[in-house]
């Protein structure tokens, strides 16, 4: 049987009723742990951080997720309803800032390196190209030309089911070696005029971390 042949037998779920039927009702602590405001907790949270992803989507809804990292606390809080996320040189693709233009609605999920939970932030977001805040947001000298302002609607903390069930955090269990470099993956996957040799050289982390925050 081919995959389309496959395909036919499959169970579709088409209404909440039928999501509500197969996984039960929300448990009472998480339905009502979402808020609206920066508790000092959560202000602790973002202060510890150093890795954030950050949920987009166009106005058709084609969806995308990007990922953010800085030096602990890289998520400036301007008020108890409204966080700053600062942006750094990258590939200048721009997907989720161009999403946000027309779809201002994010989520983003911070993370703390061996901390199996997360803290789930949706929102509004804009794009701001200055503001007197980015003088806190410098890091090596380098002030940030961007940032995604983020107005919460929305705050919880996740529970640590997934990374523990995924093992993220504990080294015993990593497995990266079976994979190809990124340089390789590059070369395979991209037409692209550089050697592998060229490629190795460019992904290195000796040459990443000098560029980390120049254009």
């Amino acid at each position: 049987m081919g995959v389309k042949g496959e395909r036919m037998s499959w169970v579709e779920i088409e209404s909440e009723a039928e999501l509500r039927e197969l996984l039960g009702e929300v448990m009472p602590r998480a339905a009502t742990k979402e808020r609206t405001r920066l508790h000092d907790r959560d202000r602790q949270w973002l202060a510890t951080s150093p890795f954030c992803l950050i949920a987009t989507a166009d106005a058709d809804g084609n969806c995308d997720v990007s990922p953010k990292g800085d030096p602990a606390g890289f998520a400036h809080v301007i008020d108890d309803t409204t966080i700053a996320i600062p942006e750094r040189p990258g590939n200048r693709r721009a997907d989720g800032f161009r999403n946000i233009l027309s779809n201002p609605h994010v989520g983003l999920i911070f993370l703390i390196p061996g901390r199996n939970e997360t803290l789930r932030v949706n929102g509004r977001a804009r794009l701001v190209r200055e503001a007197p805040f980015f003088d806190e947001m410098i890091v090596k000298g380098h002030r940030p030309k961007l940032a995604l302002v983020v107005e919460i609607e929305q705050i919880m903390f996740h529970c640590a089911k997934a990374f523990m069930r995924s093992a993220l955090w504990r080294p015993e269990k990593w497995g990266p070696d079976p994979l190809p470099s990124h340089a390789t993956l590059v070369k395979e996957l991209q037409t692209t005029p550089e050697t592998l040799e060229e490629l190795e050289t460019y992904y290195s982390d000796a040459a990443y971390r000098k560029k980390l925050y120049e254009v």
